[in-house]
């Protein structure tokens, strides 16, 4: 079903969903038309591409939710439009529109996550089983990108410490490592040779158990388009994007802190923890401020929150760090 609306969310603020589905109707049809006369530009075919559907379960396919006392009130949602067309996912493209053009060839049916390293012993879950395994919660959460813009996304998915259990982890794995799906034939496969594929984040075992961090399948109450890390991703809500690894395809359970993507690549910029911090600056920007994707220009601008607002819920996480050396 739907998401319903938080608490403290006005409904005014909140794009319906009919609508935004009769603009896209309407830009078909629009194109659909140019097409047959022979007058379809560069940018309608751009925006054809965005709106063709995904591979695998068709994006718009409706999630069965319950509400979860976790969820950010008092935040206007990011519209769904904006959501699902304003992305990092570098695996196909490294401009924030390329995702949702370059993801549809993304195959996600069939899919399996593998569960390796210090366990009692390896699995391999399917994704209708992870989607079985717990309830499907609606959480609004802010999402904070490490070059200073934020959304208030509703994710759709359950606390990633219940497929941990399922997991059984040993007693001396320390950390979590998600690897994403990585395949260089499949259609518009980023050419990018700077990036080490796959791609690969971490996180501390207690950070991976905490209740706030999202196994997630979805978000406005539907399935995961491909463009936002289809079919399973994580979100870690206090922690900058990019920690929150997308079309997860395995996840190891290890005694030392794992390599990571942008941390081996550029570790002066980006930390193991790189929980969202004003008060450490990215080298080439400041991050005392974000901008507020989908509001009028004069209203994006607005003060970054330590941890991205989560304080209350993760700060004790870290009591004993220098959090401007371990940024």
């Amino acid at each position: 079903m739907l998401i319903g609306k938080p608490p403290g969310i006005p409904a005014s603020a909140i794009t319906p969903r009919e609508q935004y589905m009769n603009r896209r109707r309407f830009l078909r049809t629009a194109i659909s038309g140019a097409a047959a006369t022979g007058a379809v530009a560069f940018g309608a075919e751009r925006i054809a591409e965005v709106l063709s559907p995904s591979a695998g379960v068709l994006a718009g396919t409706k999630l069965q939710t319950v509400k979860s006392p976790l969820t950010t009130t008092g935040e206007q949602l990011t519209s769904y439009k904006d959501v699902t067309t304003y992305n990092n996912f570098y695996e196909f493209g490294v401009q924030k529109y390329q995702p949702a053009m370059n993801a549809g060839g993304l195959p996600t049916r069939p899919w399996t996550v593998r569960v390796e390293g210090l366990v009692k012993k390896p699995k391999t879950f399917d994704i209708d089983t992870l989607l079985k395994m717990h309830a499907l919660e609606d959480r609004v959460y802010r999402h904070r990108c490490v070059e200073a813009w934020s959304m208030v996304v509703p994710w759709v998915g359950y606390s990633l410490s219940e497929f941990i259990r399922q997991c059984e982890p040993l007693s001396n794995a320390r950390y979590v490592q998600f690897l994403s799906y990585y395949d260089k034939h499949v259609e518009k496969w980023s050419s990018e040779s700077t990036i080490f594929w796959p791609y690969s984040e971490g996180l501390r075992m207690d950070e991976a158990m905490n209740p706030l961090t999202l196994l997630t399948f979805g978000l406005y109450g539907e399935v995961l388009p491909n463009q936002n890390g289809a079919p399973v991703r994580i979100v870690v809500p206090w922690k900058y994007g990019f920690k929150s690894a997308k079309s997860i395809v395995a996840v190891r359970f290890l005694d030392k802190q794992p390599h990571t993507t942008w941390n081996d690549m550029a570790p002066n910029e980006y930390g193991f923890y790189s929980n969202v911090n004003p008060n450490v600056d990215h080298p080439r920007w400041s991050q005392k401020t974000e901008r507020r994707i989908g509001l009028p220009f004069y209203a994006q601008l607005r003060t970054t929150l330590m941890f991205n607002g989560y304080g209350d819920q993760v700060a004790s996480l870290y009591n004993s760090m220098d959090l401007k050396k371990y940024y």
